[in-house]
């Protein structure tokens, strides 16, 4: 079932770090199988507040592929670029399996 890493990003500051950050997250990302579903772009805001920067979401074939790119050391080497550059709430979630239906959150209550 497949994983998200997801990032709400409130402010980034473009600079040398935050160059450097992009050009090698992809190499962290690659031996988890993670890969940017949403980097950016046109977003609109229906409900609720939401970052002005909008979003980051990247895919991972598997929850624990997710925890173990974001705790890898390669990751954990880059990870200081992108924090002192920007602010940005960050999550690690579960998706649904194939098929999934609204109507079946209520099985688990």
């Amino acid at each position: 079932m497949s994983a998200f890493a997801l990032a709400q990003v409130h402010s980034a500051e473009m600079c040398p770090d935050i160059v450097e950050y992009l050009e090698r997250i992809d190499d962290t990302l690659d031996p988890f199988g993670g890969r940017f579903v949403v980097h950016g772009g046109t977003f609109e805001n229906p409900e609720g507040s939401w970052g002005p920067l909008g979003l980051i979401l990247i895919e991972f074939p598997d929850y624990e592929r997710a925890r173990a790119w974001y705790d890898s050391p390669a990751y954990r080497e880059i990870l200081p670029l992108r924090t002192r550059h920007m602010v940005a709430d960050v999550i690690i979630a579960e998706g649904v399996p194939a098929g999934y239906r609204g109507a079946d959150a209520l099985k688990e209550h």
